[in-house]
């Protein structure tokens, strides 16, 4: 018994100072929103999508600009020909050869393709918009998940403090048995039930630090850190934004929701949509012009003495094409354009009302948290009377240690409950401010 509780003991004082010496630097939250938005591989993700989109919407993706291609070729003959004239002599050729290159270069530029091409590039546009608006959705998802590690390293770190505390107290207690039972006041039952209460609050204090190891863990993945990168403290105050603050994002949340912005720019995409098909009724007007250079050599025959070509020059032309009737084709890609538009209004509609549910459902979960709060503010207040109480009753002897030990617990779960209240309550409002599209605009 006295092993094992040695090994504890030791155990969480080894523990306990290699933390402390080693925590010697305290990461604030600026400092993790900094990193996950430069090292956050689902925000790296995010903005390589933006880049791409941004790629797309460039005057070099617009069709607006015109085509140039060169081409270049060379041939060459070696043939065997036999020449059997009427009434004369045959003529047998062996290895004539020939040769023939040429060389061009050719530009195309389309004047008017029904306004098709303008409308795409007005779309291309919108998609790199909504390619932002998605960018912003993904760190808005990342930062409230990492902040939930963050405050879960908070929590976890006034528990431990809460715990260590717990365990002096029961240290002392064991020491205060151990001179009662030497001075026969009491007997060897409480010194037992004292030791008890150390290794439990020992193996308490053990498992949390772990746990607080895990999460940090956690947070340097999100972050892109050394995993074993555990040297660090977290900053444990919690501020909330003011009533009347809140009150003004949940009136602007239907103009700041990242959801809402996206599928309006998805009306608007669905809408050129619309518009690029249209042009299918209108004519296509091409300009082409070329600048070639060709020479061909050609061998002796029985008749005709060989010869070199040489021929250069420019070309220029226009055409046009209009589709009078493409089978259909083109009012069938226009009906589905528009059931396609009519179906982002029917999501439009429904998202608001899902919005409208969910920021009401949020604000009043943050309202309860908040109370349970102030609740758990006072219940500590009450429990850490009860306990100054009892220990005065204890030192006195006037309770039994059964009964301090039990204000001691009753102390210890108010306390770690108002961590987990005040905590809760914190992520509530971030939550909320999700939802108002507000979380990136104000101090966590």
């Amino acid at each position: 018994m006295k092993s094992i509780q040695f090994i504890i003991f030791f155990s969480i004082v080894f523990l306990s100072n290699a933390e402390s010496f080693a925590q010697d630097s305290l990461l604030t939250k600026q400092e993790v929103i900094s990193r996950a938005l430069e090292e956050n591989f689902g925000i790296k993700l995010a903005n390589n999508e933006v880049e791409i989109a941004e790629n797309n919407q460039s005057i070099w993706n617009s069709g607006y600009l015109p085509t140039v291609t060169g081409l270049a070729g060379a041939n060459y003959d070696l043939n065997n020909r036999l020449t059997e004239p009427n009434g004369g002599d045959i003529v047998d050729q062996r290895g004539i050869e020939s040769n023939r290159y040429n060389a061009s270069i050719n530009l195309g530029y389309t004047l008017f393709d029904g306004l098709g091409r303008f409308y795409n590039y007005k779309s291309l546009k919108e998609q790199y918009n909504l390619s932002q608006l998605q960018a912003r959705e993904t760190i808005e998802n990342s930062v409230l998940q990492i902040m939930s590690v963050y405050y879960e390293i908070a929590r976890l770190s006034e528990n431990i403090d809460v715990l260590e505390e717990t365990l002096e107290i029961s240290k002392n207690r064991v020491t205060r048995a151990q001179y009662q039972f030497e001075y026969g006041q009491s007997n060897n039952l409480v010194v037992l039930n004292a030791r008890v209460d150390v290794n439990n609050d020992s193996v308490a204090l053990l498992e949390t630090q772990q746990q607080l190891r895990n999460t940090k863990r956690d947070l340097n993945v999100l972050l892109n850190r050394e995993i074993s990168a555990n040297e660090f403290m977290v900053d444990t105050t919690v501020n909330f934004v003011s009533e009347l603050e809140l009150e003004s994002f949940i009136d602007e949340a239907e103009t700041n929701n990242v959801s809402i912005l996206q599928i309006e720019q998805d009306l608007e995409i669905s809408e050129y949509d619309i518009k690029i098909n249209k042009s299918g009724y209108l004519p296509t007007i091409d300009l082409t012009g070329s600048y070639g250079w060709n020479k061909n050599r050609s061998a002796a025959t029985a008749f005709f003495p060989g010869s070199t070509t040489t021929t250069d020059g420019l070309a220029a032309g226009v055409s046009l094409r209009w589709d009078i009737f493409d089978g259909g084709r083109t009012n069938v890609l226009i009906q589905n354009s528009k059931i396609r538009y009519e179906n982002q209004e029917i999501r439009k509609k429904q998202l608001e009302n899902e919005i409208q549910r969910d920021i009401a459902n949020a604000l009043g979960t943050y309202e309860n948290k908040l109370y349970i709060l102030k609740v758990q503010e006072e219940n500590v207040s009450t429990n850490l009377d009860n306990f100054n109480r009892s220990e005065e009753q204890y030192k006195l002897g006037r309770i039994t240690s059964i009964e301090f030990r039990q204000a001691q617990i009753n102390l210890l779960d108010a306390r770690t409950s108002l961590n987990l209240a005040k905590y809760d309550a914190k992520l509530s409002e971030l939550q909320l401010l999700q939802l108002t599209g507000q979380l990136l605009n104000v101090e966590l």
